[in-house]
């Protein structure tokens, strides 16, 4: 069983994620918060495999709790659940070390999706939310967007082809075990090209290399989204 606490200030949005993940049989909700503190404290208690957190909440919010459970829970896999005009929240959450980011309003097989993979130890971008993150970062106009995507190509480029695969496996939400079974190679092999990943580009979690590789374009669009 894959066991999560839900944390929102909104009884009805909690009500709402706890609806959809019920109708996953493998899935079992063990606790439930209304700010971070307090689901900080239940992830001490009952150590679920996944915290889904709003990223907005009263006290601690989402960003500070996914922070302080990566701290004192590392066990723990964070899903950080945002709406649309939140794109700075999501960039200090990438920094706090959360690993999946959804939309409230997205698909419900979505958040299923994203908590399965967090949960089987991978990072989880709703396709929405990496074009939101990549969009805001190229914010500072044509230059700025083009000298940024430049940037993440040239960090690319400086991984082995290898590296390179995996990297974008990993920018399409696939876990070590998925990526495996993609690349013809063994688990451990997996592992150790991702540690390289993450320090050859310089980031501290799977999630902020997968921004990498929407910049860089190597994660092609799923069918019906452009990143």
């Amino acid at each position: 069983m894959i066991r999560i606490l839900i944390a929102d200030d909104e009884p009805m949005i909690r009500a709402g994620v706890r609806a959809v993940l019920a109708t996953d049989p493998e899935i079992e909700i063990v606790a439930e918060a209304e700010d971070g503190h307090r689901a900080v404290e239940l992830v001490r208690r009952h150590r679920p495999r996944v915290a889904v957190l709003d990223i907005r909440m009263p006290g601690l919010d989402g960003i500070g709790a996914a922070a302080e459970i990566r701290r004192t829970a590392p066990e723990t896999g964070v899903v950080i659940l945002t709406t649309f005009g939140e794109d700075d929240y999501i960039l200090q959450a990438l920094g706090g070390g959360a690993a999946g980011f959804l939309i409230k309003s997205g698909d419900p097989e979505e958040l299923i999706a994203g908590v399965r993979a967090v949960a089987d130890g991978a990072a989880y971008l709703s396709p929405r939310v990496a074009a939101r993150v990549v969009a805001h970062l190229a914010a500072g106009g044509a230059g700025v967007a083009a000298g940024r995507r430049r940037a993440a190509r040239e960090r690319v480029d400086a991984l082995s082809s290898r590296e390179r695969e995996v990297l974008a496996c990993l920018g399409g939400g696939l876990s070590n075990g998925q990526i495996a079974r993609r690349l013809g190679v063994v688990e451990g092999t997996v592992k150790a090209h991702v540690s390289s990943i993450l320090a050859r580009l310089g980031v501290d979690n799977r999630a902020a290399a997968a921004v990498v590789a929407h910049e860089a374009g190597i994660v092609p669009a799923p069918p019906g989204e452009r990143l």
